[in-house]
């Protein structure tokens, strides 16, 4: 990062499920399996095109429309411990995301931040697994701890105000509409990640949300970044 002195953002806000950590599959297995026990089957592969991106306690309304069931907080936390489990068990890394992580780091002295809409434990437990909890200690923000959550900016304000930055001089990095709609709302300079689109939104929602650009490799994010000049891509 040395070749981009002036760094032309002033912190990076990142979503966690998708972009650093490769969760969704595992999370979605835990919750078709819940959803199936309540009577609605459902694949993994059509589960996460119904929820990745959005909290399920959000969903209660639908999940209730399909299963006669009424979604209580026992129920959230039932599956909240199964999934966590199965986390701990399974999860990965997104490739380079920890490389990533700790350049930007380094390149905008600490000023880097988790918004997610997913809660807190969980998110604290991925950033564990994934072995870059101390970049973002102090620096997490949940949705579940917010006003209102994703599509909503709530969280990436949050973000940008426990590192004192503006969210117009802030980019984010998110991988469903859900986020990239909420990362826009927010005034921020979003940037989509899509290696694949099982999982992650397609480049060409992302696009359609209002993400700037749209890339596939997290390797890249670093010099992406820092020589970025409002170009779209």
């Amino acid at each position: 990062m040395a070749d981009f002195p002036l760094f032309p953002f002033d912190a990076v806000l990142f979503d966690c499920d998708g972009v650093l950590v490769d969760s969704e599959p595992i999370t979605n297995r835990v919750l078709t399996e819940m959803l199936g026990e309540l009577g609605w089957q459902l694949s993994v592969e059509e589960a996460m095109q119904i929820f990745v991106g959005k909290a399920v306690r959000d969903e209660a309304a639908l999940i209730e429309a399909r299963t006669g069931f009424a979604i209580t907080a026992d129920w959230l936390m039932q599956f909240r411990a199964r999934r966590n489990e199965a986390l701990d068990r399974e999860l990965v890394a997104i490739d380079g995301a920890a490389s990533a992580v700790r350049a930007l780091y380094a390149s905008l002295n600490g000023r880097i931040a988790v918004a997610s809409g997913a809660d807190r434990i969980k998110v604290e437990l991925q950033l564990v697994k994934a072995g870059i909890l101390d970049c973002f200690e102090g620096r997490i923000s949940s949705g579940h701890e917010t006003p209102r959550n994703k599509p909503y900016p709530d969280v990436y304000l949050a973000a940008a105000a426990s590192l004192g930055v503006e969210p117009q001089r802030c980019a984010v990095v998110d991988d469903t509409v859900t986020g990239v709609t909420a990362g826009v709302a927010s005034g921020a300079t979003v940037f989509g990640y899509c290696p694949k689109e099982l999982s992650h939104s397609s480049a060409t929602a992302l696009h359609g949300a209002g993400a700037v650009h749209v890339f596939r490799d997290m390797a890249d994010l670093p010099a992406l970044l820092a020589g970025w000049r409002g170009v779209q891509g």
